[in-house]
Parts: C-alpha cells; sequence; structure tokens
C-alpha cells in the first residue's frame, strides 16, 4: 500500500485538496484568498465526490483540488478521499487540509479514519496488473498525535479490502486451492500470534462436501483454518467464508455468460481470511476469532459429483445433491458443523457469493443477511452501512423447511421452492448455536463491472471491513467510533 502520513504542517510545494461541505469551505487557509470566491462560483461543491480543480500559476500552492464531503460523515469522508486520489496522477503526492474545520473545530476520528480509507480504497490497483500502483504520498494535515489510532484503523480496513481483492482478482489458472492456502500463509507470517493450519487428502475424510465439489478438479480442495487467539479473549467468533476457485457449475454447467467471473466465487474465503489478520494488526484482544475457508474447483470430470449424490457432511448428516451449481452450501455445510462440533463458537458469521436469488433480490450492490438474532442482525447491519457495505435482512420462513425433505437423505441440498433455501439448508447444521449465526450472500456487491470512487472494476472486497468493525466491536477496546 501507496503511504498516508499525517502532519501538522502545510507544504505550499504541493497540490492542496481542500474538503468542501454542504455548510461551506472545511479548513479554510486564509492564504487562499481566491478560495471563497472560487467556490461560490460552483454548482453543489459540497456534494461528496464532486472535485473541480483551481490553477493557480506562478502561485504557491500552484493547483488546489475542492473535493465535496458531503454533510460530513465518514461516508461522505471515505467519498471525497477516494475522488481525490482518482483525480490526481499515481506519482504526485497531495495534502488534504484539515487544519481548522469549520465546524467541531480540528478533524474528527470519523473524518480521518473515512478520508484515508476512501484514498486507499479509491487508489487500489490490482497487484499483478499491468497498470502502476500509487507511489505518490498522501498527507492529512491534522493534529497527528491526536488521529493516529483513526489511520490505524484506516490502514488494517484498507489493507484487508486490497488483500481480498488481490486474492479475488487472481486468475483461476493460478488461484488453485493450494495457492491460495499458501498466500493465507505467507500473509499470517509477518503477524504474531496468527496461526494457519491447512486440511487436505486424508484429514478431509470427514468432510464430505469438500471432497465432493472439489473432486473433479486437478487441484485437490483443502481446508484452511486461520486462528487469532489472544489470552485476554471473552469472545469467540467464528467467520466462514466459501472458497470456490472456479465454479464451472460442475455436470449442472453454467452457461458462458455465467462463467466469466467466476473466478470470484471464493471472495467470501478471502474476506473472511483478511479481516481475521486485519484485526490482529490492531491487536484485538478480547476477542478470539477462527476463520474457516472451505477451499474447492468446482470442475467438470469423471470423479464430479452427480445430481442425486447422497453426500455425508462432517456432522455425519447427508444430503441430496439435487444441483452440483448449488455447491458454496455443500462445502460451507462442512465448515459450519465443524465449527459446531469442534471449535466452541459464541458466535458464528458466514459470508458468501452463494445464490443468483440475492442478486435478482437486491441488486448489485446490497447483501442478503439472514439469521435468527435480531441483535446479530442488527449489529451486522450497522457495521455494513458504517463501512459503506449495505446489507439488508432477508426473512427465515419456517415454513419452507419442508422443501429440504428427501427421501433418501436428511434434506435436499437446492430444493425449488420457498425463500431462502440456502440460509435455511445451513442452519441444519447450526444446532444449538443456530440462533447466534449469521448468514451473508454477497454475490452481487463482491464484483462490480465499473471503476468507480472507492471501487475498482474487479472484486470489490466486499465484507472484509464490515467484519472487521465487527470484530472491533466485540472487542470493544478498539471500537471504530463515529466521532
Amino acid at each position: 500500500m501507496f503511504a498516508i502520513r499525517l502532519t501538522d504542517r502545510l507544504d505550499d510545494d504541493q497540490t492542496r485538496v481542500v474538503p468542501v461541505g454542504t455548510g461551506g469551505l472545511i479548513g479554510n487557509d486564509p492564504a487562499l484568498d481566491d478560495l471563497a470566491a472560487f467556490a461560490a462560483g460552483l454548482t453543489d461543491p459540497g456534494e461528496a465526490g464532486t472535485v473541480n480543480a483551481l490553477p493557480r500559476p506562478l502561485r504557491r500552492p500552484a493547483k488546489i483540488l475542492l473535493v465535496g464531503v458531503g454533510g460530513g460523515d465518514e461516508a461522505g469522508w471515505r467519498t471525497a478521499g477516494a475522488a481525490a486520489v482518482r483525480a490526481l496522477p499515481d506519482d504526485q503526492p497531495f495534502q488534504v487540509a484539515l487544519t481548522s474545520m469549520t465546524e467541531g473545530g480540528d478533524a474528527t476520528r470519523a473524518a480521518v479514519r473515512g478520508l484515508a480509507e476512501g484514498i486507499w480504497l479509491g487508489g487500489y490497483r490490482y497487484r499483478d496488473a499491468r497498470e502502476e500502483r500509487r507511489s505518490g504520498e498522501v498527507q492529512i494535515v491534522t493534529v497527528p498525535e491526536a488521529y493516529a489510532v483513526s489511520l490505524a484503523q484506516a490502514q488494517a480496513g484498507s489493507r484487508a479490502a486490497w488483500l481480498a481483492r488481490d486474492l479475488t482478482n487472481t486468475p483461476s489458472s493460478i488461484k488453485t486451492p493450494d495457492w491460495f492456502a499458501e498466500e493465507v500463509v505467507g500473509s499470517a507470517a509477518g503477524r504474531p500470534g496468527v496461526e494457519v493450519t491447512i486440511r487436505s487428502g486424508d484429514d478431509l475424510a470427514r468432510f464430505g462436501g469438500i471432497r465432493a465439489v472439489g473432486g473433479a478438479s486437478k487441484s485437490k480442495p483443502c481446508l484452511v483454518e486461520v486462528a487469532w487467539r489472544p489470552a485476554g479473549a471473552r469472545t469467540h467468533v467464528v467467520l466462514i467464508g466459501k472458497g470456490i476457485t472456479f465454479d464451472s457449475g460442475g455436470i449442472s454447467i453454467k452457461t458462458r455468460p455465467g462463467m466469466k467471473t467466476m473466478k470470484h466465487d471464493m471472495a467470501g474465503a478471502a474476506a473472511v481470511v483478511a479481516a481475521t489478520l486485519a484485526a490482529a494488526d490492531l491487536g484485538l484482544e478480547g476477542v478470539r476469532i477462527t476463520a474457516l475457508a472451505p477451499m474447492a474447483e468446482n470442475a467438470v470430470g469423471a470423479d464430479a459429483f452427480r445430481p442425486g449424490d447422497v453426500i455425508t457432511h462432517y456432522d455425519g448428516s447427508t444430503s441430496e445433491s439435487t444441483n452440483s451449481d448449488a455447491e458454496g452450501r455443500l462445502v460451507l455445510a462442512d465448515a459450519l458443523g465443524y465449527a459446531v462440533a469442534e471449535l466452541e463458537p459464541d458466535v458464528i458469521v458466514d459470508i458468501a457469493t452463494l445464490t443468483g436469488a440475492q442478486v435478482v433480490a437486491l441488486g448489485e450492490t446490497t447483501a442478503a443477511l439472514y439469521s435468527g438474532s435480531d441483535d446479530l442482525a442488527a449489529t451486522l447491519t450497522a457495521h455494513g452501512a458504517a463501512a459503506g457495505e449495505r446489507m439488508w435482512r432477508m426473512p427465515l420462513v419456517d415454513d419452507y423447511r419442508d422443501y429440504l425433505r428427501s427421501e433418501i437423505a436428511d434434506r435436499h441440498s437446492s430444493p425449488a421452492k420457498g425463500g431462502g433455501p440456502a440460509a435455511l439448508f445451513l442452519r441444519e447444521f447450526l444446532g444449538d448455536r443456530a440462533d447466534r449465526w449469521a448468514h451473508i450472500d454477497m454475490a452481487g456487491p463482491a464484483w462490480t463491472e465499473h471503476t468507480e470512487l472507492e471501487l475498482t472494476k474487479g472484486a470489490t472486497g466486499w465484507g472484509a471491513r464490515t467484519l472487521l468493525r465487527y470484530l472491533a466491536a466485540v472487542d470493544g477496546a478498539s471500537a471504530f467510533d463515529g466521532r
């Protein structure tokens, strides 16, 4: 990641970014006597993400950008940061002046955090792309010691999103389950206190769903487990992410258009791993975290599982496969059963690019949330909103559970009727933890076809920052506040 630094000194030799809110200029420097008149001649300069350039030949600074922050909430500052970094060349350093904000004195923690997050997210470039990554340093002019924690939070969240995006953007010709495991091991190596366990081969004997889905690929499946176990932890949160490195649909093969972006079908796995590593970066001492990433490639071949096959999961229960393109729930089911049986979690959150129904219901920018806990659903929704990652709670209708019935197994994997059948299927593996579980389906927002503000075309890293904020809130002492 490129550098963002806090400083208390303005440098008139650098391009200056001046925020504008709905109430006018923020951080106005009296030396910039032409700024107020320039802003007054603009239409809605305070609208979040609006950028207006003021060239000043033979003067210092020689270039000023007015960037709108809207009402000045964290989302507005995030949008402003992304707009600013996209408006300037990647090798050009610049300063954002927050020295004398007109409302509330100096900068707020939410302003610094949102601004820095927007700059980092908007400046993302895939690590293997031909396009050069940003190299110019960005400085936020404020009181450094007052906002160091806010900058560290922004950096941890942005680094998590960058990692999730990099993992998800990697072509499936490279991104095998083993490759993903090696990347996680490498990323964890520099973080004391993080442990990684990889299960493959005979160690997956009880994980029938993972073995069935990955059976036809020459790249064999595995289960990646990332653990953060601080001595003072009071709560154990298990995060589970779907990790299908490529989804052909198996024997129930997808259409050509449906396969085009299926390298992103492991975005859930990327999100839970990235959030766990970011929690370690922040040193969250009050929460124990276990991230489970069941990894497989759903390929077509002689060893592919078939519609009508019966699969035995980790918990010993069985599922009749009715559609090999409903594979994600099978690998998640194994991970859920393992978590309940072996890990004694207080909370379980799974996140997955699971169904096309999510996109039909909520579109490409809002995830679907299912949970039997009102408190957990409300908490995750609130942290998602703060991170700019929207979700909408959907119903878990018990009447539809009848549609899961199978004549030859404990359940169908993909019934043709009912609302939210995938979530109802997953709930079957929770046992007495069903009221402490949430399922997030982010099939739509995990990928974007457009580069706009904090999102770059391709993987969005959706969920990593929401999960990090949730984990920080569980930790308590390091919670992201809104001030």
